[in-house]
């Protein structure tokens, strides 16, 4: 996969320390003069910018990082950790959405269905794909695949990556919002062993039309949010200009994710972001689904369905008697 030449606001103190490397290497290989020593100070002081850079990162700055184009997509990840992938297209009722892609695989040699959201890396692919915004077809032929995984026993893999569902006229004609519903309602009952990865953006509804599973994992710079934070930043403050002091405020990170208990595990990236070592991060994502699957298969029906339906029951805050309640109903 060629990565595309793109930089971070944050990171440029490593980019510029990247080009003096470059400098001095050439100056070296040109005029066979010995730069070792300049050459082992800039690496060192490129190293500890990078560690000290990225662990402090902001979750605006997370939120950049989760959109960097070179991140790896669904598809990439899919070549690299399962076999015999055979895409299956189509909803069976309007057309095939390539926002979201699905089909048959093995993951270490036993049959799975793996299913993603899916961007593009050019203008032409990204129209295709629509830039990862799936219309209501796209989640209609989500939920017949994890059909079929279901009859067949086949343990489910999503992995999310969208800004969210696609909010034009098409596709509230087709029905968006209620294609998300019953996609919500029909996983929460699906027999067999349902896990979903947020690789990289995780929006609002868009994304967990293909999110309720056993097990939530999200990589260490993805976010997963109700709202993206520049739409928030419109809604609550009247300017996009405020989406990092909103991203703040949402809580979308890994961390802020597991402390609410939406995710379940954070799984590492490499230093720097997925994009930098694409290879690691998928033997991580490896690692980390074949850890919670395991377990998950061992389960009956009844638990499992059980366990997932606690999961999603504890998460939020509920008062089913609040105090302007209680004074409304006494007024009245």
């Amino acid at each position: 996969m060629e990565k595309p030449k793109y930089s971070l606001d944050f990171e440029k103190p490593i980019h510029d320390l990247e080009e003096q490397l470059t400098k001095l290497r050439q100056t070296s290989a040109q005029s066979d003069i010995d730069v070792e020593e300049e050459i082992r100070a800039i690496t060192e002081k490129l190293e500890s910018t990078k560690k000290r850079i990225h662990s402090a990162l902001t979750p605006w700055q997370k939120v950049q990082l989760a959109r960097h184009p070179a991140r790896p997509y669904a598809l990439d990840y899919i070549g690299a950790l399962f076999d015999e992938f055979e895409e299956l297209h189509g909803d069976r009722l309007y057309r095939d959405d390539r926002a979201i892609i699905g089909g048959t695989a093995l993951f270490n040699g036993e049959p799975v269905m793996v299913i993603g959201q899916q961007k593009g890396r050019t203008t032409k692919e990204n129209l295709a794909r629509n830039f990862g915004c799936p219309n209501p077809e796209g989640y209609r032929k989500a939920l017949r695949l994890m059909k079929m995984a279901e009859k067949f026993s086949m343990p489910i893999v999503c992995l999310i990556d969208t800004p969210g569902a696609f909010p034009g006229i098409g596709a509230e004609e087709r029905h968006v919002a209620e294609a998300i519903a019953v996609n919500i309602r029909e996983m929460s009952a699906l027999t067999t062993p349902i896990i979903a990865v947020v690789i990289g953006e995780g929006g609002s509804g868009g994304a967990l039309g293909i999110a309720v599973a056993d097990k939530v994992l999200v990589f260490q710079n993805a976010y997963y949010s109700v709202i993206s934070p520049e739409g928030c930043a419109a809604i609550l403050w009247k300017d996009r200009v405020h989406a990092p002091r909103a991203a703040e405020a949402l809580k979308l990170t890994a961390e802020g994710l597991i402390e609410l208990g939406i995710a379940d595990e954070i799984i590492e990236e490499p230093l720097g972001g997925a994009h930098v070592d694409p290879s690691q991060a998928s033997l991580n994502l490896r690692d980390a689904i074949e850890r919670n699957l395991s377990p998950l298969k061992k389960l009956s029906t009844a638990k499992l369905l059980d366990g997932r339906y606690a999961k999603f029951r504890a998460m939020g805050q509920f008062d089913e008697k609040s105090p302007a309640v209680v004074e409304f109903a006494k007024e009245a």
